[in-house]
């Protein structure tokens, strides 16, 4: 079941994952579990989501750091579709901005948009929301997985996003407003925000 959340909604995703080293390009599919297959497929549009949702602020208020870390999200979005294409498996994502497979993503990006119309502020909290929602969904998938390059995509989106989680934190300090965790422990939070920008590649 898969996790998403607009501040107080939230859906938990279960994974499982085997791998096998001998398997023909040809099968390379059947290296999967269809929670992998599915974790990767929404992943992909989670990563879109993000990157649409930031457009559109960037559209309305022209502040640098959502077209930039817009750019930054495109870029996940590529990496995961080389994992998807190297896996066999057929991209579901949507190539028009703001336009969803998955309907609980595209019912996540009506609402987020909607709060970002409200003001920058509420933008940036947006931001927030989404890199810490980011985060906790690559923990569990992390801890789901033993499939080498899988993991390493894993690894390098979690760091982007948490360094786009610390880029819109700063910008909320900054203005006098206190963002709460909403998916992350408060300790991880803390761990992140408190330490440096991280080289991701």
């Amino acid at each position: 079941m898969k996790k998403l959340a607009f501040f107080t909604l939230i859906i938990v995703f279960t994974l499982t994952s085997s791998c096998s080293d001998d398997t023909t390009d040809e099968n390379q599919t059947d290296i999967l579990s269809q929670q992998e297959k599915d974790d990767l497929l929404f992943l992909r549009e989670e990563e879109k989501l993000a990157r649409d949702v930031y457009l559109y602020s960037f559209d309305k208020y022209g502040e640098a750091i959502f077209n930039n870390i817009a750019r930054s999200e495109q870029q996940h979005m590529n990496q995961l579709l080389t994992l998807i294409n190297n896996y066999n498996l057929n991209d579901s994502a949507s190539s028009e901005r703001g336009v969803f497979n998955n309907q609980e993503l595209q019912g996540l990006y009506n609402d987020l948009t909607t709060l970002s119309d409200l003001s920058l502020i509420d933008a940036l909290t947006v931001g927030a929301i989404i890199e810490d929602l980011d985060i906790s969904d690559i923990d569990e998938f992390e801890g789901r997985t033993n499939i080498a390059d899988i993991l390493n995509t894993y690894d390098k989106l979690k760091c982007g996003s948490r360094n786009h989680l610390r880029s819109y934190i700063g910008r909320l300090i900054v203005s006098g407003v206190d963002y709460v965790p909403q998916f992350i422990s408060l300790d991880e939070f803390n761990e992140i925000i408190n330490s440096q920008k991280e080289s991701c590649n």
